[in-house]
């Protein structure tokens, strides 16, 4: 299969893109510079020079595609526009990344929710995540309005090393980061909160699932396992040998980390099951603890 994947130069296209070519599928990736574009080539990809802006790129792309997995933004519409118009009518698959921070609560790490979400449960989305809520709703409804196989794959918090040319996620590495640069863990509040988590290996597992098997218009989360904030805390601290751990206000690591990642990523919660993704394609993901990966397995 020709798979176009935008985002391919990134942590999760990056890892999917390599994961889906050792399966034996033809990757076109796009990335935005030269650089990066002679990387992947070198990794079997061929790059596609461009960005999400470019509406004719990401259209004639997709139409000779014959799959698109958006991984480059969860937020971009008229990228995921012009990828919906390149696919129209085609009955070809449009995975689009989406994440859970769309039912995160921003409680400054102050409170653990009892508010569990699975694919059935009604979420509560958060002010600052409604736009990704809708965009997620338009993709699925393009399954039934304009023919195509459209599936979000909404990833947790995902951790464990990317197998492209970027190797670090969001969350887990920007606490790492700042932890080695001044020698105190700093995470928001006291980190009562709490994410579920999901190792990339498994994410790329389930990405392939999705490919092959799941129905137009389906919503899946990916998850195994949580921890809260404080615990990741803890066994980064362990991993790096250092015994401070300081909470910050939500203003404190706003200056730190800015307001999406300090509200959304660092300071809430985000629990969710992935229930229908094991239900219906059979996903069984390998890794249940990012704490034990962080401790044994995160390189320092």
């Amino acid at each position: 299969m020709n798979i176009f994947v935008t985002g391919a130069g990134g942590y999760i296209g990056g890892s999917v893109a390599l994961h889906l070519m050792k399966s034996g599928h033809r990757i076109r990736g796009l990335v935005r510079d030269a650089a990066k574009a002679e990387r992947l080539r070198a990794l079997g990809i061929a790059p596609v020079l461009g960005d999400l802006d470019d509406k004719e790129l990401l259209m004639r792309e997709a139409r000779n595609a014959d799959a698109v997995i958006n991984c480059a933004s969860s937020d971009h519409r008229p990228a995921i526009e012009a990828l919906l118009e390149g696919l129209a009518g085609s009955g070809k698959p449009l995975l689009h990344t989406s994440g859970s921070s769309t039912v995160g609560d921003a409680v400054a790490g102050e409170v653990l929710s009892d508010k569990i979400f699975d694919e059935d449960t009604p979420m509560i989305v958060a002010e600052g995540k409604q736009a990704r809520y809708e965009l997620d709703r338009r993709i699925i409804d393009a399954a039934g309005a304009m023919g195509i196989r459209t599936v979000i794959i909404c990833n947790t918090l995902i951790y464990g090393t990317g197998k492209g040319l970027h190797p670090d996620s969001v969350q887990i590495p920007v606490l790492v980061d700042h932890a080695r640069a001044c020698g105190i863990v700093r995470i928001v509040g006291p980190g009562l909160n709490r994410w579920a988590t999901v190792h990339i290996d498994d994410v790329c597992a389930l990405y392939q699932l999705a490919l092959e098997k799941a129905p137009g218009g389906s919503f899946y989360f990916a998850e195994n396992g949580e921890s809260s904030l404080a615990d990741i805390a803890v066994a980064i601290g362990k991993r790096l040998g250092i015994s401070k751990i300081e909470g910050l206000t939500e203003e404190q690591a706003i200056a730190v980390w800015g307001l999406g990642r300090a509200r959304y990523s660092l300071g809430s919660n985000s629990r969710i099951r992935a229930v229908r993704a094991r239900k219906e394609l059979g996903w069984q993901p390998g890794h249940a603890s990012a704490i034990g990966w962080i401790e044994r397995e995160m390189v320092v």
